[in-house]
């Protein structure tokens, strides 16, 4: 059997977790630079505010309502997550974290009381973390994920579901739509709808052969995970990235070199940090800027330069190198910029890298300076505590975060006090 943990409105609930006076009341969560909602508590949803919604569009709906206003916070929510893994891992070995917020685990076949085991997990995390989680188990990832969602939506204050039976397996099949099903894109919904397979269940029982012709090999392991049978193995060690792109807003329009140069040094580094937590290495780099394509009234701008390293690196130092000079090559003076990125190419395994005679013969020394400051930065809970001088402090370029709550887990100024 496998379950399928999956932490309730994880940002909002991350959110509410060190602030007890919101408890009751609507949560929503902003995107990059304030935008849009990407996150809302429970009593958000009763208030119909969507996901995607510019904020902008709904100041006096929210503050009518008391709705409390957040900006993201990423590194609060990636602490909070690693402690839910981390108790998920007292049940069993055997996880695949699958999101920041959901992790399948594969259960003993033995005779168990599969709810009771779903209520533990539920009560451990609540108690030892204090995120809310909901859990759905199955013989099959895909009825797993069906199993939770129907846990959510039916059975709120249990929080568990549990598919095992035949009848019961019946059950969540017919209660989801066919664009419900997970791994379904639009093509494959406009498909099966057309020949009259509304749900789930109808999509379980149709032929074999039909599924197969009509699905290809991807369609028809959904309908064997449909019917009980795992088709999708577990995943327990994260596969590398075939390549890495960082790019961000600016928190206002950017016209000087200099600032956006700042910006993608910035980027360029957090790229250059993921791709040696990977230990792997870049043999080509491409860098993008644009402006604002909404601003129909300002001159338009975008460009996108490659460029292939002399060698595959991960060194910070050597990757800015490349995307200053990329810059300076597709740079335009005379317009309003919005964002600038960098995507890591042709990644390969960092004890695979050829090197030859004519090499930076300091390459092995490079690389132990990098390795020293991300170990800093890992001890002294920082991405940037040490950083390169180019990276600079980011006061013009920084993502617009006007209600960003502290980070509670990472920062020794923001640990909360509290008094008895």
């Amino acid at each position: 059997m496998i379950a399928l943990v999956d932490c309730n409105n994880f940002y909002a609930s991350c959110e509410k977790l060190f602030q007890p006076q919101l408890k009751g009341r609507p949560v929503v969560v902003l995107s990059n630079n304030d935008g849009c909602v990407i996150a809302r508590s429970d009593e958000a949803k009763l208030l119909g505010i969507e996901m995607g919604a510019p904020v902008f569009l709904m100041e006096e709906m929210l503050e009518a309502n008391n709705v409390a206003i957040f900006s993201s916070n990423y590194t609060l929510y990636g602490s909070l997550s690693d402690r839910v893994m981390r108790a998920l891992g007292k049940f069993t070995p055997e996880i695949e974290i699958y999101s920041i917020d959901e992790a399948f685990l594969m259960l003993d076949n033995s005779d168990v009381d599969y709810f009771d085991f779903g209520i533990q997990i539920r009560e451990y995390i609540r108690k030892n973390v204090g995120i809310p989680v909901s859990v759905g188990i199955a013989p099959s990832k895909t009825l797993a994920k069906m199993a939770n969602r129907f846990a959510k939506k039916t059975k709120k204050g249990i929080g568990c579901h549990v598919v095992n039976t035949p009848e019961s397996i019946d059950e969540i099949l017919r209660a989801t739509e066919v664009h419900e099903i997970w791994g379904i894109g639009k093509r494959y919904t406009a498909l099966l709808l057309k020949n009259g397979l509304k749900t789930a269940y109808d999509v379980s029982k149709a032929s074999e052969n039909w599924i197969l012709r009509e699905l290809t090999v991807v369609g028809h392991r959904m309908w064997k995970e449909l019917n009980g049978i795992p088709a999708f193995e577990m995943e327990y060690i994260i596969p590398n990235k075939k390549n890495i792109c960082v790019s961000r807003s600016f928190g206002q329009l950017l016209s000087n070199q200099k600032d956006v140069g700042e910006a993608l040094s910035n980027y360029v580094a957090i790229a250059a940090r993921k791709l040696r937590s990977q230990r792997s290495c870049a043999k080509e780099l491409a860098v993008f800027l644009q402006t604002n394509n909404f601003r129909s009234n300002d001159p338009q701008y975008f460009r996108s330069i490659n460029m292939e390293l002399p060698v595959a690196t991960n060194n910070t130092t050597q990757l800015l190198k490349a995307a200053g000079n990329a810059l300076s090559r597709i740079w335009r003076d005379g317009y309003k910029f919005k964002k600038v990125g960098v995507t890591l190419l042709d990644l390969k395994p960092d004890d695979q890298v050829q090197y030859s005679l004519f090499d930076n013969p300091h390459f092995e020394k490079d690389n132990r300076v990098m390795k020293t400051m991300d170990e800093i930065n890992r001890i002294f809970g920082g991405k940037d505590v040490l950083k390169i001088a180019s990276q600079g402090y980011g006061s013009k370029w920084k993502l617009r975060q006007l209600k960003l709550s502290p980070c509670y887990t990472t920062r020794i100024s923001d640990i909360l006090t509290i008094k008895i």
